[in-house]
């Protein structure tokens, strides 16, 4: 990936935080998806949200300055004061936690609502395991994760 472009990915979070009035250390590095962007602010609470929705909608918004800046759309991964990555750590464990209760207890079990891509993180790391499958389910906002034994599982 171009340096400059992750300094443009840079200059433009920085400036976004500074017109909210919010100091923030802005960090952008290669991600597997496109670029990854760190930013670390004094009062992360308000730019997170409930569940992450703020942050999420503040990724869009920074996509959409971005692509209007470079004039191509990129793959944007915003983490404030490292919510996203705590709370994909937290939704991986639970994947495999409730993966073995599954397991073990031969019975399904579904997880909370989630988001789209929060879902993703729930099937992909239960994508590797030969004795339970995920499968999302439900309508909205009420979307979910539902795991239950694999034929192999039996």
């Amino acid at each position: 990936m171009d340096s400059s472009l992750l300094r443009t990915v840079e200059k433009e979070t920085k400036q976004l935080f500074d017109f909210l009035e919010q100091g923030a250390d802005v960090r952008a590095s290669e991600h597997e998806e496109g670029v990854a962007v760190a930013v670390q602010l004094q009062e992360p609470q308000l730019f997170i949200g409930e569940k992450g929705q703020t942050l999420h909608e503040l990724q869009h918004l920074l996509r959409m300055m971005l692509k209007k800046k470079t004039g191509e759309f990129l793959p944007l991964y915003l983490d404030i004061n490292n919510y996203q990555k705590n709370r994909d750590q937290y939704l991986r464990e639970l994947a495999r936690t409730t993966a073995d209760e599954v397991s073990l207890l031969k019975r399904e079990d579904e997880l909370p609502p989630m988001s789209p891509a929060e879902r993703r993180i729930v099937h992909m790391e239960l994508a590797e395991r030969q004795d339970v499958v995920s499968e999302s389910k439900g309508e909205g906002a009420e979307r979910r994760v539902v795991i239950k034994l694999s034929r192999e599982g039996l």
